[in-house]
C-alpha cells in the first residue's frame, strides 16, 4: 500500500532512502538545506525541496503531520538531528526513524521517543566483519550479539547437491543451523524441502548463531563437503 513518506538530510544514506521508497511505489517528499543534494534527487522523489529540518511551522506548512512516517537520516549533525526528531514526534506523525551517529546520539533519540534507530556505521561494520573471509556472504543480519541471519552463495562445487547431503536433514539441522529459504532468481522458497538440489546461481537464507554461521564451510575453494569446518 501507497505510504506517504518524509526523508530529511539527503546524504548518502538519505539519497538512498529516498530513492528506494520511490522506486517501491510510495509519496516521497525529501528535505535538505543544501540545494545541490535536493537537486540530486530531483526526478527520484515525489517532492524534493530545499527546507530548514528544525523549524516547525515548516513542517505544518508542507502537511508532514499527515504523513504517515517520517526518516530523519542527518548524519553528523546531532543537533538538527534530535531537533528535527523532536519536532516530527511533537506533530503527530505515527512512525519516525531516525539515524544515530554514536552510541550517545541513539541512547538521545531513544529518549524522546524515536521509533526506531538506525546505527548505520555500526551494522555496516557487524555486516563486514561476517563477510570479510568469506566471499560467499551477501548480507549478514545481526538480530542480537550471539545470533543472526546469513545469506549465502552457493558455490558451483554444491550445485546439483541437496540440502540434506550438504548436512541441513532437518529445518533445524544439527549444527543449530536454520535453513530459512532458498532464493533463485527472483523467486524465493521458504522452508524449502532438504531433498530439492540446489542449482548453480542460488542463495541459501541461514539462521543461527553467528559463530556457526561463520563457519560455515561455503568457501569456493574449499575441499570439504561437509556444511561446517573443522573447528
Amino acid at each position: 500500500m501507497k505510504q506517504q513518506v518524509a526523508v530529511i538530510g539527503l546524504g548518502r544514506f538519505g539519497t538512498n532512502v529516498v530513492r528506494s521508497l520511490y522506486n517501491l511505489g510510495h509519496d516521497v517528499l525529501a528535505i535538505d538545506n543544501r540545494e545541490d543534494r535536493v537537486q540530486s534527487v530531483m526526478g527520484q522523489a515525489t517532492y524534493a525541496l530545499t527546507a530548514d529540518a528544525t523549524n516547525e511551522a515548516v513542517f505544518r506548512e508542507l502537511g508532514i503531520p499527515d504523513y504517515d512516517a517520517a526518516v530523519v537520516a542527518i548524519g553528523s549533525d546531532i543537533v538538527p538531528s534530535i531537533m528535527a526528531s523532536v519536532l516530527l514526534k511533537d506533530i503527530g506523525v505515527p512512525y519516525v526513524v531516525s539515524r544515530a551517529y554514536n552510541e550517545l546520539h541513539g541512547n538521545t533519540l531513544e529518549r524522546i521517543g524515536v521509533d526506531k534507530v538506525i546505527h548505520a556505521e555500526a551494522e555496516m561494520g557487524v555486516r563486514l566483519a561476517h563477510s570479510l573471509f568469506n566471499p560467499n556472504v551477501q548480507e549478514y543480519l545481526e538480530l542480537t550479539p550471539n545470533f543472526g541471519i546469513s545469506t549465502m552463495k552457493v558455490p558451483s562445487r554444491f550445485v546439483n547437491m541437496s540440502l540434506k547431503e550438504l548436512g541441513f536433514s532437518s529445518p533445524r539441522d544439527r549444527y543449530g543451523l536454520a535453513v530459512l529459504a532458498v532464493r533463485r532468481g527472483k523467486e524465493v522458497t521458504l522452508n524449502p524441502d532438504t531433498d530439492d538440489r540446489l542449482r548453480d546461481g542460488d542463495w541459501v537464507v541461514l539462521a543461527g548463531r553467528g559463530e556457526l554461521l561463520d563457519r560455515l564451510d561455503f568457501a569456493p575453494d574449499g575441499t570439504n563437503h561437509t556444511s561446517l569446518t573443522k573447528s
